[in-house]
């Protein structure tokens, strides 16, 4: 990975309010973890309150995977998962500019053999991951422990851009940034014998996508796992990464790697993925990344769910 240069055109006016930002986050992230886990609760609560819209999306989507919750419970499931996303900001932050010894302290890792053994093997493995909200921290703890490639798309400021990546590009020196839309890249990596970041399991729309059951409801789903892993002739390894209670850090768990995926079809695959996705996210539903619209794509002829 080439890392990202600073442009001259940074220090332009239009980008002194998102310096000054940074400035102040960089300052608020020196505090110790626990004092940053209170802010975080903070501002999660005060998204929970002002943020209506995404509100109304974490609710409807709670709604739609837990009808067996009541109102009360779901309601309290909403405000920890507002929680989560404003600790989340916190953790993307400490992930970016915390010494790196400093955040090892807060480091469980369980199952890391079966990436190792499958890299002695040189072959390439896909880590399939989940957009729970600790993604940012996860992957940056992972990457002290084993280099690990990544999808990623460009932020459209280009200052943000540049710290975001300089944060990510630390952890990971010899590690590749694969744009989302470049196939061909991911496949060159993963033949190569290297490990890359991958989760599957948001709506991407239509083109590429089957309708199969997720929580019990059509959830357009990307078949692109497994072509990657056919075509890269990669392991498919599931990764979690879990925000363990009382600040005690965070788990990384990889599980061993799918046996016989590809499967017979890609439907067939991708009723696997779900069924593992939903188990993970079953586990730790406060933690998942709900305000994405995962049902926003519907089979033809079916109501919007939105």
């Amino acid at each position: 990975m080439k890392h990202s240069g600073f442009d001259i055109a940074f220090l332009h006016p239009r980008y002194w309010l998102l310096w000054l930002g940074l400035g102040l986050l960089w300052l608020l992230t020196q505090l110790p973890y626990r004092a940053l886990l209170v802010l975080g609760r903070a501002l999660g609560l005060l998204m929970f309150c002002g943020a209506a819209k995404r509100r109304h999306i974490v609710t409807r989507n709670l709604e739609l995977c837990f009808p067996e919750l009541t109102s009360a419970q779901r309601k309290a499931l909403v405000r920890d998962n507002f929680i989560s996303m404003g600790i989340a900001f916190f953790e993307m932050a400490m992930s970016w500019w915390w010494p790196q010894k400093r955040l090892r302290r807060l480091l469980k890792v369980k199952g890391l053999e079966h990436l190792q053994a499958a890299q002695e093997q040189g072959q390439g493995v896909i880590l399939m991951a989940i957009h729970f909200t600790t993604l940012e921290i996860g992957a940056a703890l992972l990457g002290q422990r084993h280099t690990i490639d990544g999808m990623y798309r460009a932020h459209k400021n280009p200052v943000f851009d540049y710290v975001q990546r300089r944060g990510r590009e630390r952890h990971n020196t010899d590690s590749q940034a694969i744009e989302r839309e470049d196939v061909r890249g991911m496949l060159k990596v993963l033949r190569q014998g290297r490990a890359i970041w991958y989760a599957p399991d948001q709506d991407y729309g239509p083109k590429l996508s089957l309708f199969v059951p997720l929580f019990g409801i059509p959830a357009a789903t990307v078949t692109a796992t497994s072509k990657f892993a056919k075509l890269g002739r990669a392991q498919v390894i599931p990764m979690k990464q879990t925000r363990l209670p009382k600040g005690q850090g965070y788990l990384i768990e990889l599980e061993p790697p799918l046996i016989d995926f590809p499967g017979e079809s890609d439907e067939a695959d991708c009723l696997r993925l779900n069924q593992w996705i939903e188990q993970a996210i079953r586990e730790q539903p406060e933690q998942y990344l709900w305000a994405h619209r995962r049902f926003k794509t519907r089979p033809e002829g079916e109501a919007k769910l939105y």
